[in-house]
């Protein structure tokens, strides 16, 4: 096996050459990229990054042919927004990133333009992007939103219908701008969705990116923030609820690339019934150029029901010692008998308590949208996915 292939699958050789014995990749920036299909070996489902996908379900968005047209997208009007289409290869595509695996690959290789979200108001301007168009033919997309410096946004992007997508969105934050981006599934329970979110956050910086999954039968977000400024701030957040044979999975990753960044990462899921699963894994990289860095990744499970599954990775990598601190927390687990013992001694019956606990639980995330109407509507939603559980 060549040099090249081995790190695709994400190995490397012992650094006595015995290729015998192969370790894994410790150095998530070392993971490989590009932007051409061919460089990327088939996917087998024992690398690193899809052991615990479901690789039959996608395997048709990993290397088949994509409807690559222009999806249809029904933005909001506020004040200094600009939408347009950009081509590939033009110098708006690929500032965040490129695709570090063979469903971006697919997707980056087919579309036919990128969609172009420009904000440029210092006024705080709330921008939704409603996707609901889409078909059960397999899709690509390719999303950029962008900040000017110094301007202010919350772009919230809901997702609903059927779907068979797999996409990048990447988003650029301008020098001492601030940005909000807010990525809600709630698609019909047999749509599919591969996403790649790679962000850029300039000197001053500040990103707030939070994920909402609650419907879809597979649904693979990956979010990934390169904190390249000086002073960048970087929070990565996430809800999600997974049902019977549902499959949820989320892979963050925050990249400290300057000084006296800061990120926060906190996941925070819900699962019930025979066969959910969800999947979290965290990766944490301190550069060694990132001295004053503050950072800590929490990934935070309640399992209601016997017959789920969740696979929870926290990985934080230091190159520094000259850092303001840093660390990490995985747990899965039941409910808290103190916390039912106390709602019931105030007259709430048990399975009403179990709710409430849940309801708190996941609002937690859902609150940092600062959208009211939205918060709303997905509180409901959640309700609504209690009112069919047995919380045993």
């Amino acid at each position: 096996m060549s040099n090249l292939q081995t790190e695709q699958l994400g190995f490397k050789a012992h650094s006595d050459g015995d290729w015998d014995n192969r370790a894994p990749i410790q150095t998530r920036s070392d993971r490989f990229k590009s932007t051409n299909l061919a460089d990327f070996p088939a996917v087998t489902g024992r690398e690193v990054n899809w052991k615990f996908t479901p690789i039959a379900q996608i395997k048709h968005l990993l290397t088949g042919d994509l409807n690559g047209a222009t999806t249809a997208l029904e933005i909001s009007d506020a004040a200094g927004v600009t939408v347009s289409e950009v081509a590939m290869d033009s110098e708006f595509v690929g500032r965040a990133g490129i695709p570090e695996d063979q469903a971006a690959a697919n997707a980056w290789g087919q579309v036919a333009a990128a969609q172009r979200i420009l904000l440029t108001s210092e006024e705080h301007q709330t921008v939704v992007v409603k996707r609901t168009a889409l078909s059960t033919d397999a899709t690509a997309a390719h999303t950029v939103i962008e900040t000017a410096p110094h301007a202010q946004a919350l772009v919230i992007i809901e997702n609903s219908g059927d779907a068979n997508l797999t996409e990048t969105v990447e988003i650029v934050v301008g020098e001492a701008s601030k940005l909000t981006v807010v990525s809600i599934h709630e698609w019909n329970e047999d749509a599919i969705h591969l996403a790649s979110h790679n962000a850029t956050i300039g000197r001053d910086g500040d990103l707030q990116h939070i994920v909402v999954s609650l419907g879809g039968k597979v649904v693979r977000v990956n979010p990934t923030l390169h904190l390249d400024g000086q002073g960048a701030n970087g929070e990565a957040y996430g809800a999600y609820f997974a049902d019977a044979g549902q499959h949820l999975e989320h892979q963050v990753y925050i990249d400290h690339n300057a000084p006296n960044t800061r990120s926060r990462v906190a996941y925070k899921g819900a699962l019930q019934g025979e066969g959910a699963h969800a999947v979290w894994i965290g990766d944490v990289l301190i550069r060694r150029v990132a001295s004053g860095t503050d950072s800590y990744e929490e990934n935070r499970n309640l399992t209601l029901t016997e017959g789920t599954r969740t696979d929870s990775i926290p990985n934080l990598e230091i190159e520094t010692g000259d850092i303001a601190g840093a660390g990490h927390a995985s747990t899965t687990g039941r409910f808290d008998e103190e916390h039912i013992f106390y709602l019931q001694s105030r007259g709430i019956s048990e399975d009403e308590a179990r709710k409430l606990v849940v309801r708190g639980f996941l609002f937690d995330v859902i609150q940092r949208i600062g959208n009211e109407q939205v918060e709303e509507r997905l509180q409901a939603a959640i309700d609504a996915e209690l009112q069919q559980s047995v919380l045993a």
